[in-house]
C-alpha cells in the first residue's frame, strides 16, 4: 500500500499521461501503454473510500483537460455567460469520471483478491464494459475512449475490425495491468513468467494480423479490379457567427461552388461532397437551389450536401418536422434520397423530456426542435451507395454498422466542427472517425465546414486531411468495397460481452474478499 499522498500524486500522474498521450497533449501515443499504472497502484488503497477519491480526482482532471472545449461551445456560440458554461463543463467532467470511480472500485477488489491472469482478463473488460455504458446511457457520450488516441498508428488498430474500436481499449489496459503485476513483490516467479508470456503472445498475434491485414488492403487498393469513384471534398470554413445570416446566403452558396469548379480543373469528380449544412436555408423553397441544380447538369456530376429540411405533416394543424439532412443534388436537377440525422445532439438539436418539463420551452425554441430519422437505404449514385454519418454521428460505431448491413460500401461524414473553435475537439473528432473506417472497411470521406476534413482508407491511413479553419477541396479516387467485416457481424458484442464478464468476476472478487474478511475475523477471534 502507497501513502494518501503519493497516491494523490499517483491518480494526478494518470491523468497528466493521458493527457500527453491523447489528440490535443501532444499525441505521444506510446504512454498509452504505461499511463493507467499509477492509477491502478493508487486505487488499490487500504479503503474503497479513498480509492474512490484518487480516482474520483484523475478523472476530473483528465475530463477537464479533454473536454475544456464545452466552454468555448456553450460560451462563444451557445451565447452562454461563462458563470453557465463553466459549471456545465464540471458538471460533465464529474458524470464522466463516474465511470472511472465504478472501475477503480472494481479493481481494488479485483487486484487484491484474484490472481494475476484472471486480473489480466477482468479489469480491461471492465474498463470496456463501463465505456460501452457510457456509449449507450442517457443517448451516449462516448467521446475519446482510450483506443482511439492510437488513430494515427494503423499497424496498432487493424483487430477492431474484429473487436471494434473497444478491442484496441482493452489491448491498452492489458499492457497496463501487466505492468502492475509484474512489479507487484509478492508475486511467484512462475506468475512472472506467465504475465511476460500472456503479453507477448496477444502482441504477436495483434501485431501478425495488423501485418496481414495492411498488406491486404494496399493489395486491394492498388488493384485495378476493385470498383471505386472520384470524390471531391470542399471546406468552405464559413464562420458560424454569419453562417445563418440570411445576408450571407447567396455568398456562402457562391464560395462553395467556387471551391467546387477548382476541382474540375484537372479530374471530374463523380460526385462532391459539402458540409452539414452547408446550405444555411430550406432547399425547398430557396431560389439559391437553382443555382446547384444548374452546376450538376453542366458538369454531369452529383452534388452530396448537408441542409435543414422540413416536412409539412398536418397542415391544418400546422404540425412539421424539421430535420438536419443530407441528399444528393443530382444531374438532372432532381434531389436523391434524403437521409435525416438519427442521433441528434441532446440540448443543441433537441431538449429531451420536453413534453414532461413544460417549463423547457424557451429553451426549446433556443436550440431547435429536431426529429430524428431513421437509417434505411444508403444514398446512391453511380456505384457509390454512401452511408450518411451527420456531424456526432461518426462517434457511434453502431450507425456506421447499420449502414454497412443496409448495404452502404462508402461511408460518408458531414459536419461543422466551427461549434469547437481553435481547440483539441476537431483533432479529436477525426481520431474517432478513423475507427469508423477500420471497423467496417469502408472509404470515408469527411467534409468539415472548418476542418478537419480528410480521406480515410479502409486501413485507416489518412490519405489526406486538411487544416482547421482554412478554406480547402481536393478530389481523390475512392475505393469501394462491400465486404462484411466480423466486427458488423459479431464483434460488435464484444463491449456488452466485456460487461458482463468483467461485472460477475466482479462480483465474485467482492464475495471472495468479504468472506476472506470474515475467516480473519474468525480466526482472530478463536486465538
Amino acid at each position: 500500500m502507497i501513502s494518501h499522498k503519493k497516491a494523490i500524486l499517483f491518480s494526478l500522474l494518470s491523468a497528466f499521461l493521458l493527457w500527453l498521450s491523447f489528440p490535443g497533449g501532444g499525441e505521444f501515443w506510446p504512454l498509452l501503454f504505461v499511463a493507467l499504472v499509477p492509477l491502478l497502484y493508487a486505487v488499490q488503497a487500504k479503503t474503497q473510500k479513498r480509492a474512490a477519491l484518487y480516482s474520483l480526482l484523475c478523472g476530473l482532471v483528465h475530463f477537464l483537460l479533454l473536454l475544456y472545449w464545452i466552454v468555448i461551445v456553450l460560451g462563444r456560440y451557445g451565447g452562454l455567460p461563462w458563470f453557465v458554461a463553466v459549471p456545465a463543463l464540471l458538471l460533465l467532467a464529474l458524470c464522466m469520471s463516474g465511470y472511472l470511480v465504478c472501475f477503480a472500485l472494481f479493481a481494488r477488489f479485483i487486484l487484491l483478491s484474484c490472481s494475476p491472469l484472471i486480473c489480466l482478463l477482468l479489469l480491461p473488460s471492465v474498463w470496456v464494459g463501463l465505456d460501452w455504458l457510457r456509449g449507450i446511457l442517457f443517448t451516449g457520450f462516448p467521446w475519446m475512449d482510450l483506443g482511439y488516441a492510437l488513430y494515427r498508428v494503423p499497424v496498432l488498430i487493424q483487430v477492431a475490425d474484429l473487436v471494434g474500436h473497444h478491442g484496441v481499449t482493452f489491448i491498452l489496459v492489458f499492457f497496463n495491468v501487466c505492468i502492475v503485476l509484474l512489479f507487484r513483490r509478492e508475486k511467484s516467479v512462475f506468475s512472472r513468467i506467465a504475465l511476460v508470456l500472456s503479453a507477448i503472445i496477444l502482441a504477436g498475434n495483434v501485431g501478425l494480423y495488423s501485418k496481414t491485414q495492411l498488406k491486404t488492403f494496399d493489395t486491394l487498393v492498388a488493384g485495378k479490379e476493385t470498383p471505386r469513384l472520384v470524390v471531391g471534398i470542399v471546406q468552405g470554413n464559413i464562420d458560424q457567427s454569419i453562417k445563418w445570416s440570411p445576408t450571407r446566403q447567396r455568398a456562402t452558396v457562391k464560395q462553395y461552388l467556387a471551391q467546387t469548379e477548382k476541382l474540375f480543373g484537372s479530374q471530374k469528380p463523380d460526385f462532391v461532397v459539402w458540409p452539414e449544412t452547408a446550405l444555411p436555408f430550406f432547399p425547398l423553397s430557396n431560389s439559391l437551389t437553382a443555382e446547384l441544380r444548374q452546376f450538376t447538369f453542366a458538369r454531369d456530376s452529383a452534388l452530396l450536401t448537408g441542409a435543414p429540411w422540413y416536412e409539412i405533416i398536418d397542415r391544418q394543424a400546422k404540425k412539421i418536422h424539421y430535420y438536419n439532412s443530407a441528399f444528393f443534388v443530382l444531374p438532372d436537377g432532381q434531389f436523391g434520397r434524403r437521409y435525416f440525422k438519427s442521433h441528434l445532439v441532446p440540448f443543441g438539436e433537441y431538449v429531451p423530456l420536453k413534453k414532461f418539463l413544460p417549463f423547457l420551452g424557451p429553451l426549446v425554441e433556443a436550440v431547435g426542435d429536431f426529429t430524428p430519422g431513421k437509417i434505411e437505404v444508403p444514398l446512391a449514385w453511380r456505384q457509390a451507395k454512401a452511408g450518411i454519418l451527420i456531424c456526432f454521428e461518426s462517434v457511434f460505431p453502431e450507425l456506421s454498422r447499420k449502414w454497412v448491413l443496409a448495404g452502404a460500401n462508402i461511408l460518408v461524414n458531414l459536419t461543422n466542427d466551427a461549434w469547437y473553435g481553435k481547440s483539441s475537439a476537431p483533432y479529436q473528432s477525426l481520431a474517432m472517425t478513423v475507427f469508423r473506417a477500420v471497423e467496417s472497411r469502408r472509404s470515408l470521406v469527411r467534409s468539415a465546414n472548418t476542418g478537419i476534413s480528410a480521406f480515410i482508407e479502409p486501413s485507416g491511413r489518412i490519405e489526406a486531411q486538411s487544416d482547421i479553419f482554412k478554406p480547402w477541396a481536393m478530389a481523390k479516387d475512392v475505393v469501394l468495397l462491400e465486404n462484411i467485416t466480423f466486427w458488423a457481424s459479431y464483434g460488435y458484442l464484444f463491449a456488452p460481452i466485456c460487461l458482463i464478464v468483467g461485472l460477475c468476476g466482479s462480483c465474485l472478487a467482492w464475495f471472495r474478499s468479504i468472506r476472506s474478511q470474515k475467516n480473519l475475523k474468525k480466526n482472530y477471534t478463536t486465538r
